[in-house]
Parts: C-alpha cells; sequence; structure tokens
C-alpha cells in the first residue's frame, strides 16, 4: 500500500522539462568564468605556497611567505592606509550617494536629464578620469591659486603627505552614480500610500527619514556598503595614475603594493599578499552581511 502511495506522490509531482537553451548559454559561461577566474586564483593560492618567481623551477616553502606578510613593517602600513581610505571613501559614498538619490527622487524638473547626468562619470574609465583629475588638481588648481593668490590652492596637494586626498574625490565622485542608482531603486519600491500615511502622522523630514525611508532601504543600504567597501579595499587605478603611490609610501595601498613587489620579483610573496587580502575582504563582508540579516530579522 505504501509503495502504491509513493508511486501515486511521484507521478502526482510535475515533471522538469530539460531545455537544451539553458544548457548552451550557461556551460560556456560558466567554463570561461572558471578558466579566466576561478583557475588562476586557486593556482595563485597554491604559489603563495611555494617560492617560484614566475618563471623556472620552485619548491614548497610553507607558511613563509604569508608570516613575512604578517611581519614586514611596509605591508603592514599598506594595510592601515588602505583600512583607513575604505572606511572614509565607504561613509563618504554612501552619504552622498544617498542625499544624491534623495534629491534626484524628489519632485523636481528635469529629473531624467539630471539622472543621466550623474551617471556619467561611473560609465567614463577610471584610469582615464583619473589622469584627468591629476591635470586639474596637480596643474590647473596651483596655476589658479597662484594667479589669484590663494595660497591653500598654490600648491598640489598630490606632492604632500596628504596625496591620497586626489584618489579618495576622485574614488567618492566616480562611484557616486552607482551608489546613488541603487538607492533610488530603492526609494522608488517604498510605496505612495507610505508617504502619505507618514505626513498624515505628521512625520516630516528627518523623523520621516529615520523612522520611515530609512528603515525600508535597509536591504540597498547593505548592498552598497558591501560593494563601496570591497571595491576601495582593492582600489589601484586612481592611486596608481594620480600619485603611483606616493610621495614616499603616503598613499600605497595593498594593491600598489602587490604591484610594486610584483614587478621587483617578490612574485611568491605578493601572492600570499592577494590571498590575505583577499581572506580580509571576504571575513568582513560575510560578518557585515550575517550582522546586517541578524538585525532585519529583529526588526521585522
Amino acid at each position: 500500500m505504501s509503495v502504491v502511495i509513493a508511486n501515486a506522490k511521484k507521478s502526482s509531482r510535475p515533471r522538469r522539462k530539460f531545455r537544451p537553451a539553458f544548457v548552451v548559454m550557461v556551460v560556456p559561461m560558466a567554463c570561461l568564468f572558471f578558466f579566466f577566474h576561478t583557475y588562476p586564483f586557486l593556482k595563485g593560492v597554491f604559489y603563495s605556497f611555494t617560492n617560484w618567481q614566475g618563471y623556472g623551477a620552485w619548491r614548497f616553502t610553507g607558511l613563509k611567505n604569508y608570516l613575512w606578510v604578517f611581519t614586514d613593517p611596509g605591508t603592514r602600513q599598506a594595510y592601515i592606509f588602505t583600512f583607513k581610505f575604505a572606511v572614509i571613501a565607504t561613509v563618504l559614498t554612501n552619504v552622498l550617494g544617498l542625499l544624491l538619490a534623495l534629491g534626484l527622487n524628489a519632485k523636481i524638473k528635469y529629473k531624467s536629464f539630471l539622472r543621466a547626468t550623474f551617471v556619467l562619470p561611473w560609465v567614463l574609465s577610471s584610469i582615464v578620469v583619473s589622469f584627468m583629475w591629476k591635470f586639474i588638481i596637480g596643474t590647473l588648481l596651483p596655476q589658479w591659486g597662484q594667479t589669484l593668490n590663494i595660497s591653500a590652492l598654490s600648491t598640489s596637494v598630490l606632492g604632500t603627505e596628504n596625496s591620497w586626498l586626489g584618489p579618495l574625490f576622485v574614488c567618492v565622485w566616480s562611484s557616486l552614480a552607482f551608489t546613488s542608482l541603487i538607492y533610488i531603486s530603492g526609494l522608488q519600491t517604498i510605496d505612495v500610500e507610505v508617504h502619505e500615511a507618514a505626513e498624515i502622522d505628521g512625520a516630516t523630514g528627518w523623523k520621516k527619514f529615520r523612522s520611515i525611508i530609512f528603515p525600508l532601504i535597509i536591504p540597498f543600504f547593505t548592498i552598497n556598503v558591501v560593494l563601496s567597501f570591497k571595491n576601495y579595499m582593492g582600489v589601484f587605478d586612481q592611486i596608481l595614475a594620480m600619485t603611483n603611490g606616493g610621495p614616499g609610501n603616503a598613499s600605497t595601498s595593498v594593491t600598489m603594493e602587490i604591484y610594486r613587489a610584483f614587478d621587483g620579483g617578490a612574485f611568491d610573496v605578493q601572492q600570499a599578499n592577494s590571498v590575505v587580502l583577499f581572506l580580509i575582504i571576504a571575513i568582513i563582508t560575510l560578518v557585515y552581511l550575517w550582522v546586517s540579516d541578524r538585525h532585519e530579522k529583529q526588526a521585522s
């Protein structure tokens, strides 16, 4: 009897049709992703436990490369700078991006035109934008400062110990478009009736944003924070184009440290450094997502 019932249950379930089109679309992309992304990453992890310099023979060295990463003063300073840069840039990008999204989501004229205008910095190549701003900050502003007799602008900040402010500005300026677009999509998910009910209850301005709008867009806030922090921890193009990590090591990020050492022949050590950077970003992201998920469940 039980066998009959089990067979009846199986026969009542709808059979999933095999669709070859899905396989044709997914399998080639999965293979390309594996060969051009996953395989090189796994190969790099493997070589981080060896003394391979990119050519010739190699032998296993265990955790020697990782011990060097954790004890080298220059690498430690690069991580401190990168964390500082990523935190400041993430805060600025999300605060300014949310303010911009609130403005572009309001009832204003030429809304579509303004949205398209603010997207332009995100569309442009980051290296091209960086060279453009390097010329503006490093050449034009000092000339204007000297002409107008403004001492604060007469010297390029890119040649001082605060040279990292230039790449910071470019990173935030370029990322505002993408960040604000995500926030705009979140704001548009809020029903008009919610706004009307809040206004009837007397919730306006900051009170309305704090108690109603922001709690409803927390998932979008989480996405933006995670993506921003991940990208800024791997900042490279802006620093390479504007300061090249200088003067000295004033603006040397972890990626710049890896790039310089690859050029200098420390392939094995910087493979380990790359793995450490990946693990740090992955752990921080997972912890932040876990905390945010718990907060959202408690709030609901």
